[in-house]
């Protein structure tokens, strides 16, 4: 049922005063920039201008509390939200005093003290991160909602039906915003999708929607104060459709030659800035002298600001001012000494990974599970069995299959201060939710200095006939992508410690779990809470005749050959995978001089490859052999036993060893 408009007599005459001005500021600034990319001044513009109205009207209709995910065109939520002009000029510009220390271009920052999220060019993704905002809103029940921008072209991304489908199933208070001008770039709205209008799909999700005329200002002011009052005691998430038309190119260098003329002279017609400018003279709120020296005095603030930008200096940086925003400053470890006085119980590794989420629950009332099936279920691997009871189902939250919006959310909890822990049902789905960890979650920090404090947990690796979708080792796919951190336990100590450290930890944390450890690895692990330190490797073995690099499950496997075959060997356990220790891997190769790099994953762009160029470029003058890989087979994972024994690295250990140590 969509909601009653409230009419525009409603509207005081302050409030009008300020939707005009709220809308002419940044047609104003757009046409400024415009006349400076001419110039050659700035690098790029994406235009909004005929658009101002739902920007506008939309930031102006919230609380300052509430929070806003634009986009490329909605100039009009900054400079609704009073962020200072300089300071949007230094950001486009790349200057120290933006939002983003040179990092982000054009409108892709955050300004997270204004309430205000920056998107990424892949356009769906900002809608997931609104969901978690709105989650937490939500849980605390604040009044507060999200409010998130996105184009028509957008609506044909996955991560746009992702976002709205876990927004109707937990009903959050978030409202989801088409500007629908027309074109996807050149593509027009009959190449993009079939739908009559894209409001229709807001029934397919079972949520609220409604059409409106997006150049009208105080339609969208009094739709979207309508709907934030509404949310504010019912939570619920809506779509709203806003006809609008883009009047300038998608960015200026695309033009506007591929839109037909006519169609550019009957949206002109429907300007939102002159037609309420005409609609407020004739109200007698202004009088056209009075919008004639609004406008001068606005350009001469606009081109006096402008001019004291350009004086700025270009930003400075360092390659170790670089590097040391990758990610969050990690936290001093506690409890890393295990000695022989410290209580412990015989368990396995997956009772391990329980215990330590079940103390990070306890610890922590902020953090948030979210999985398939790990509610009433316990999960796949029954590693949260009992958990809801314990926590409750909205700390312990099973999900959609949307494992991107997921992780969306859990960046969005972030935003909020809430940590999350996501359980990927099996490390190989992960694929569905790349773009959030790669492109969101791992780059935030060093876009402009917030943390993700999420733990997404990997269950991976082989052994157990489960072929190839469900037995991929899919750590190398996240080892080359800044911001993350990896860590991968080979035992049930570590696997506690590591967990319980990556809950501590600021950064995002991928955290792989080899399900052949899960009941096969029992160890004796202290009871009481302790990190084991990301980032730090362990020698699990001391030996002279060579090194054995290694993790997860191929700690076990050269175990089992060093012991079959009695060799003195160093087994160097690397624990976390990124960032790696080189520390410790230095000092293994200058003892031993001879080295095997020994993963789970196929040779080719496994991390042995990283570690092997290391030690070739860096530690030549060590080495008395060659740095020997030993990796599975460059072939999918296979399904029969039989099959996958001939694929695993463990087939092939033995020999590698043999050949190294006799060289």
């Amino acid at each position: 049922m969509a909601p009653t408009i409230t009419s525009s007599t409603q509207i005081t005459k302050s409030k009008k005063k300020a939707l005009y001005n709220g809308m002419l500021y940044p047609r104003l600034i757009e046409e400024k920039m415009l006349s400076l990319l001419r110039q050659g001044k700035v690098s790029k513009w994406f235009g909004g201008i005929g658009q101002e109205a739902i920007a506008v009207g939309c930031t102006l209709a919230l609380d300052k509390a509430d929070t806003i995910f634009p986009m490329h065109r909605n100039l009009g939520v900054f400079t609704s939200r009073e962020i200072p002009l300089s300071r949007l000029l230094s950001q486009w510009q790349g200057k120290a005093n933006g939002f983003t220390k040179g990092r982000d271009r054009s409108f892709h920052f955050g300004a997270p003290e204004y309430n205000v999220i920056g998107m990424i060019s892949h356009l769906g993704a900002q809608l997931s991160l609104a969901d978690g905002v709105a989650l937490r809103h939500k849980l605390d029940k604040t009044g507060q909602v999200a409010l998130a921008f996105t184009g028509e072209g957008g609506t044909s991304e996955g991560e746009f039906h992702e976002a709205l489908n876990v927004a109707a199933v937990w009903q959050l208070p978030v409202i989801f915003v088409i500007e629908n001008n027309g074109y996807g770039l050149s593509t027009p709205t009959s190449e993009q999708y079939r739908c009559e209008h894209l409001v229709d799909r807001a029934k397919g999700y079972g949520m609220k929607g409604i059409r409106i005329d997006g150049n009208n200002i105080e339609e969208v002011y009094s739709t979207i104060s309508k709907i934030k009052s509404e949310l504010a005691t019912h939570p619920e998430p809506w779509l709203i459709e806003c006809d609008t038309f883009r009047m300038r190119g998608h960015e200026e260098a695309s033009g506007t030659k591929y839109v037909p003329k006519e169609l550019m002279e009957h949206w002109a017609k429907k300007d939102p800035i002159s037609n309420y400018e005409t609609q407020l003279i004739s109200e007698g709120i202004y009088t056209q002298d009075e919008i004639d020296d609004l406008r001068a005095q606005l350009k001469k603030e606009i081109n006096k600001t402008v001019k004291a930008s350009f004086l700025e200096t270009t930003i400075d940086s360092t390659i170790e001012k670089e590097m040391a925003d990758v990610y969050s400053p990690s936290p001093e470890w506690q409890s890393t000494e295990i000695n022989a006085n410290t209580p412990t119980k015989e368990i396995r590794y997956i009772d391990a990974i329980s215990e330590a989420m079940d103390i990070a629950m306890t610890q922590d009332n902020n953090l948030i599970l979210m999985g398939q099936d790990i509610a009433d279920y316990g999960g796949v691997f029954k590693i949260t069995d009992g958990f809801m009871e314990r926590y409750g189902k909205e700390r312990v939250r099973n999900t959609p299959i949307c494992e991107s919006a997921i992780l969306g959310i859990a960046m969005g909890l972030s935003l909020e201060g809430k940590a999350s822990m996501v359980e990927m049902q099996f490390s190989d789905f992960v694929s569905c939710g790349f773009n959030q960890i790669v492109n969101n979650i791992a780059k935030v920090h060093y876009r402009w200095g917030l943390t993700v404090n999420t733990v997404i947990r990997m269950p991976s690796g082989g052994g157990v006939a489960a072929g190839p979708f469900h037995s991929q080792s899919t750590e190398a796919w996240f080892a080359h992508v800044p911001g993350l951190k990896i860590v991968y336990p080979s035992n049930p100590v570590d696997a506690k410690g590591l967990l319980l450290a990556a809950f501590k930890d600021p950064n995002p944390i991928l955290y792989y779990e080899h399900k052949f450890l899960y009941r096969s690895a029992v160890q004796e692990v202290p009871t009481d809470y302790y990190e084991i330190p990301i980032g730090k490797a362990a020698l699990v073995r001391s030996g002279a005749l060579c090194s054995i690099i290694t993790y997860g499950l191929g700690v076990q496997w050269a175990q089992a050959v060093c012991d079959d075959l009695n060799l003195d060997c160093d087994i160097l356990d690397l624990r976390t995978l990124s960032p790696l220790d080189y520390d410790a891997i230095v000092t293994t190769v200058e003892k031993t001089n001879k080295v095997v790099v020994l993963h789970e994953d196929v040779e080719q762009g496994g991390i042995g490859g990283d570690i092997s160029a290391y030690i070739s470029e860096h530690l030549f003058e060590h080495l008395d052999g060659p740095v020997v890989r030993v990796s599975s087979l460059n072939t999918p994972i296979p399904f029969a036993k039989e099959l996958e024994q001939t694929f695993l690295a463990s087939n092939r250990l033995r020999e590698a060893i043999e050949r190294l140590i006799q060289y």
